[in-house]
C-alpha cells in the first residue's frame, strides 16, 4: 500500500480529552476519530488492526468448536422482561421505541436473544452440547465514556454462549473456553492475568476475568506470585483468620468526650489507639430504600460490590447528611449501639475486643466495645476490599496488587437464563430439564487499546506483529531522488511478491516527518532508503528494540524472508 494513496491523518498534538497512551496515540496515529462521546470511527489503519484481532479470536473460537452466528442488535423488550433484566440492567441499557410504540433494547450483551434462539430450536439432549458465538457491535449508555476505546458507548465484542445437559458438562465447556482464551491472548502478544471475578449484572455461579496489566487500568487486581492465585478486588476473599488481633479480656464500656474528632485518623491520634481497634459504622441506602449499617475495621475499606451482592441489590449509596438526619443518626459519630436500623459487620470486626465506635452523640465515642455484650450484628460478612500485603487465601503468602484492563470475561451461568426463558431439553429418560449455560465475552475493540497501553514508548505505538496494520514500513527519504525512488520501488515490489503486508511511504515530505509518522504508527519492521543507496546500502530498523543495521541492497531479499518469518 502506498502512503500517498492511503488515508493516515496523523496529528502532531493529541486532543485535550485524550489522557491515556492508547487514546493519545490511536488518535494521533490516524487509527480512530471521535464522532461523539464514546463513539469512534475506525480509519483504515485502525480497521486493519481490528480485523486482525477479530481473525485471531475467530480462529481459536472455531478451533474450540464454537459456531459463529450473527444475532440482531435490537431485542424486544418483552424478551428482557422475561429474565427481569429490563429493569435490573439499569441506565446503561439503551432503550428505543419504534413507530408502533413497541420498546427494544440495543444489545449490550445477548443472553436473552441467544437463549430464545435455542429454546425454539433445541429440544433433545441429542442436540447438545452447543456453543454459539458472534463478533458484533454492542451498546451501553455509559455515564462517563472515557479513555477512547477503553470505555465507549458503542464497541465491538465477541460474545459466546454454551448450552449443556448438566453442570458437569457445562464446566467442561467452560474449561474449553478458558483454554481458548489463553491461546487468543497469547497469540495477541499480551501480558495478562486470569483472575477470579464478580459475576455482576450477567449473573451466574462463578466467573473469571482476563486482565491485561497496565498502569492506567480500571480493574484492581490482587495476585500471589507463589501459588498463582489472582482475583479482582471485588471478588478477592479477605483472609481474616490470618489478620485478626489477639484476644483480650473485656473492659467496661465507657463513653468518652471526643470534641470535633470524627475520622478514623483523628480518633486514632486523639485516643492514642491503633486504627485496627477503631470500627467504622457506614450507613448505606439500598436501591429499594432499605437502610443498613455496616461495620468495618478502621484500617480496612468496604467493597460496595460485595455489599450489593450480599443484599442482592441493584445499587446502593452512602447515606447523605439529610438521610442520616431522617434516621436520627448523628453524622461523624455513627455507631452500632442503640441504632434503629439493622447492623451487619465485616469479618474484620469478628473477635475484635475493646474497640472504639461512634456513640451516636455529637463529640462522643464509646471505648471498650465488645460483641455480643454491647450489641449483636445480624451477620458477619466479607465486605472488605482486598489489598496488597493481605494474606493469600490459598497459600497465606502476601498478595501483590496491580491495575489492569479487563479484556475478557467468562461466566458459568447455570440455569439462570434457561429457567427464566423456559429453555428446556428432554433427557434420555424423557424428563424435561433446563439447559445449563455459560457465556464468554471478549472486548475486541478494547483489545486495540490494551495492546497500545502495554506496548508503546514516548514516540508512539509498538504493535505486536500479530495485529500490526502492516508488517513492513518502507521509507523513501527523498522520493524526488531517482536512485532512492528506484531502489524503494524495487524493495516494495519484492515485499509484495513475498506476501508481506507493506506500507510504502512514497510521500513528498521531509525525512523528519516520515520518521515521526513511522514511530507514531509503530509498524514492526522498517527499511529506510536514503543517501546510503549511493554506497549500495539501505537500513533495516526494528521498532520494538530500536535495533538498526545497514545492509547491502543485494541482500534485501534475504532480509525480506527474515521479516516474513518474524525474525
Amino acid at each position: 500500500m502506498r502512503a500517498s494513496q492511503y488515508f493516515i491523518p496523523t496529528l502532531k498534538e493529541a486532543p485535550a480529552e485524550a489522557e491515556v497512551p492508547s487514546h493519545i496515540y490511536l488518535i494521533r496515529g490516524g487509527f480512530i476519530r471521535q464522532l461523539a462521546a464514546g463513539l469512534y470511527e475506525y480509519l483504515p489503519l485502525g480497521f486493519r488492526v481490528l480485523k486482525k484481532i477479530e481473525n485471531i479470536v475467530r480462529k481459536h473460537m472455531d478451533d474450540a468448536g464454537a459456531l459463529e452466528v450473527l444475532l440482531p442488535i435490537l431485542a424486544p423488550a418483552e424478551l428482557w422482561q422475561e429474565t427481569g433484566r429490563w429493569d435490573v440492567y439499569g441506565k446503561e441499557l439503551f432503550r428505543v421505541e419504534d413507530r408502533k410504540g413497541r420498546f427494544f433494547a440495543l444489545g449490550p450483551t445477548h443472553e436473552e436473544t441467544i437463549t430464545d434462539l435455542v429454546r425454539k430450536n433445541i429440544r433433545s439432549y441429542k442436540d447438545l452440547p452447543k456453543n454459539f458465538y458472534q463478533i458484533q457491535t454492542k451498546f451501553r449508555d455509559e455515564a462517563r465514556p472515557r479513555y477512547g476505546l477503553i470505555r465507549g458507548r458503542e464497541f465491538i465484542m465477541k460474545d459466546a454462549y454454551s448450552f449443556d445437559i448438566s453442570e458437569e458438562m457445562a464446566v467442561k465447556s467452560y474449561e474449553i473456553m478458558k483454554e481458548a482464551y489463553k491461546k487468543i491472548f497469547d497469540e495477541l502478544g499480551l501480558d495478562y492475568l486470569m483472575v477470579e471475578a464478580d459475576v455482576g449484572a450477567i449473573g451466574g455461579k462463578y466467573s473469571h476475568e482476563f486482565v491485561v496489566k497496565v498502569p492506567n487500568g480500571e480493574a484492581h487486581i490482587v495476585f500471589c506470585d507463589d501459588c498463582g492465585y489472582a482475583a479482582n478486588v471485588e471478588a478477592a476473599k479477605y483472609e481474616f483468620e490470618v489478620d485478626k488481633l489477639p484476644p483480650e479480656d473485656e473492659k467496661p464500656l465507657e463513653k468518652v468526650h471526643t470534641p470535633g474528632v470524627s475520622s478514623v485518623e483523628d480518633v486514632s491520634r486523639f485516643l492514642d489507639i491503633d486504627q485496627k481497634k477503631i470500627v467504622k459504622t457506614l450507613v448505606y441506602i439500598l436501591d429499594d430504600g432499605t437502610s443498613v449499617a455496616v461495620l468495618i475495621r478502621g484500617d480496612r475499606e468496604l467493597n460496595e460490590t460485595k455489599l450489593i451482592n450480599y443484599f442482592k441489590a441493584l445499587d446502593c449509596h452512602l447515606a447523605s447528611s439529610e438521610e442520616l438526619k431522617d434516621l436520627g443518626i448523628v453524622e461523624g459519630f455513627v455507631g452500632p449501639i442503640g441504632i434503629d436500623i439493622p447492623v451487619y459487620a465485616d469479618i474484620s470486626v469478628k473477635d475484635l475486643h475493646n474497640f472504639v465506635v461512634g456513640a451516636n452523640e455529637e463529640d462522643y465515642h464509646y471505648i471498650n466495645v465488645n460483641i455480643p455484650r454491647d450489641f449483636k450484628p445480624v451477620d458477619f460478612v466479607d465486605f472488605s476490599t482486598a489489598r496488597e500485603g493481605d494474606p493469600c487465601p490459598v497459600c497465606k503468602k502476601p498478595l501483590k496488587e496491580t491495575t489492569g484492563l479487563e479484556v475478557g470475561h467468562i461466566f458459568l451461568l447455570g440455569t439462570k437464563y434457561s429457567e427464566a426463558l423456559k429453555a428446556y431439553f428432554v433427557d434420555k429418560d424423557g424428563r424435561e430439564k433446563p439447559i445449563v449455560m455459560g457465556c464468554y465475552g471478549i472486548g475486541v475493540s478494547r483489545l486495540i487499546a490494551a495492546a497500545v497501553e502495554q506496548s508503546h514508548d514516548n514516540n508512539g505505538i509498538i504493535w505486536p506483529e500479530s495485529i500490526a496494520p502492516f508488517k513492513l514500513h518502507i521509507l523513501a527519504l527523498n522520493i524526488k531522488d531517482n536512485q532512492i525512488k528506484t531502489v524503494a520501488e524495487d524493495i516494495y515490489t519484492k515485499a509484495k511478491e513475498k506476501g508481506i503486508e507493506v506500507l510504502f511511504d512514497d510521500r513528498d515530505i521531509s525525512p523528519g516527518a516520515k520518521f515521526k509518522d513511522a514511530d507514531l504508527i509503530g509498524i514492526p519492521y522498517r527499511i529506510v532508503v536514503g543517501r546510503g543507496v549511493k554506497n549500495g546500502k539501505v537500513e533495516i530498523q526494528v521498532r520494538k528494540s530500536g535495533e538498526k543495521e545497514e545492509i547491502d541492497i543485494d541482500n534485501v531479499s534475504l532480509i525480506l524472508d527474515r521479516i516474513n518469518n518474524g525474525v
